[in-house]
């Protein structure tokens, strides 16, 4: 898939088939994920996947009862490893921790659309119960429950705004 087709045609999915994902393809999405730009090259974030359904359950509990938390065959969790980055930036690095995040979020979500698979980034969730619920250490704090598995729908694109809505230019 030539990478624009990626881009367009990602979409946030919430309905799999029974199918698992293999451990391997989780791995190459993982790959994707850290090939996201870092503050410092620190790639300050970590993650956690989980395909057992207990701890999905658990997790969609956490995510305010969303369905397809608990019924996505695979669940990546990626946090922002904070004291990785504040070590070099102090306060900041929370910030920047969280960015590291949230780019290697968007890596995954477009590696898994090129691989055949669907994803969609939950960030709807209690913080401290996903802490306590994956036993996280200190300072490593969750972004986002991606869940992932092979599409059993197929949205339509959102509305889009127009760049004349979005952009202002400073010539």
């Amino acid at each position: 898939m030539e990478f624009m087709q990626v881009l367009q045609g990602r979409r946030s999915v919430r309905r799999y088939g029974d199918r698992p994902v293999s451990r391997g393809l989780l791995a190459v999405l993982i790959e994707a994920a850290e090939a996201a730009p870092s503050a410092g090259n620190l790639r300050a974030r970590r993650y956690v996947i989980v395909t057992e359904q207990e701890t999905r359950a658990v997790l969609a509990m956490t995510a305010y009862g969303q369905k397809h938390v608990k019924s996505a065959p695979a669940l990546v969790v990626v946090c922002a490893d904070v004291p990785r980055s504040a070590a070099r930036y102090g306060d900041r690095g929370s910030l920047y921790a969280i960015q590291d995040a949230d780019a290697a979020t968007m890596c995954l979500l477009l590696a898994a659309h090129d691989m055949g698979l669907s994803a969609c980034w939950n960030g709807a969730f209690d913080d401290a119960l996903v802490r306590e619920a994956l036993g996280l250490s200190k300072g490593i704090l969750p972004v986002a429950i991606v869940s992932l598995g092979w599409p059993d729908e197929a949205p339509e694109a959102a509305p889009r705004r127009t760049a004349e809505e979005i952009v202002r230019w400073i010539e």
